[in-house]
């Protein structure tokens, strides 16, 4: 059985990282030439387990569905598989870029929504991204989630 380290052994080498390492919110390059994040974690030889993953998609998913919130307050009156579709092209495109997407959002808003499906899969985002833009545009389209949505 590994041994588990004290709560006080745990909070006392905590502190000594933090002090020694530093904290970096965005991956730098170490001095030894690593891409490293937060208090030194090498993220080329250690990386991050599907946990810390999960968790940074949970908060990046708040985040986004904060932001959309302020900018395209109506998205709370679309049903969640058509809220779905904006969140994912927000998290995709970035929320400057989804905005972008002026005459979509009108149609979308104004509940055309087969003729926003046509114009998410008639732009360029829809070259770049392919499979997503067709399944995207098909929810936005049917208002149903694909079989393969909730893994």
């Amino acid at each position: 059985m590994t041994p588990v380290m004290s709560p006080d052994l745990l909070n006392a080498c905590a502190g000594l990282l933090r002090r020694h390492e530093g904290l970096r919110l965005k991956p730098y390059t170490d001095t030894t030439g690593h891409l490293t994040i937060g208090y030194g974690r090498n993220l080329e030889a250690r990386g991050i387990s599907r946990d810390e993953a999960e968790y940074l998609l949970q908060a990046d998913l708040e985040r986004t569905y904060t932001a959309l919130q302020t900018r395209v307050p109506w998205i709370i009156d679309l049903s969640e598989v058509r809220q779905a579709v904006l969140i994912d092209m927000a998290f995709n495109l970035g929320l400057a870029g989804l905005l972008q997407f002026t005459k979509t959002l009108r149609m979308i808003q104004t509940g055309a929504y087969d003729d926003a499906a046509v114009a998410m899969l008639n732009s360029r985002w829809a070259t770049q991204v392919k499979g997503r833009a067709t399944r995207l545009a098909q929810m936005m389209s049917t208002n149903t989630w694909p079989d393969d949505s909730r893994l």
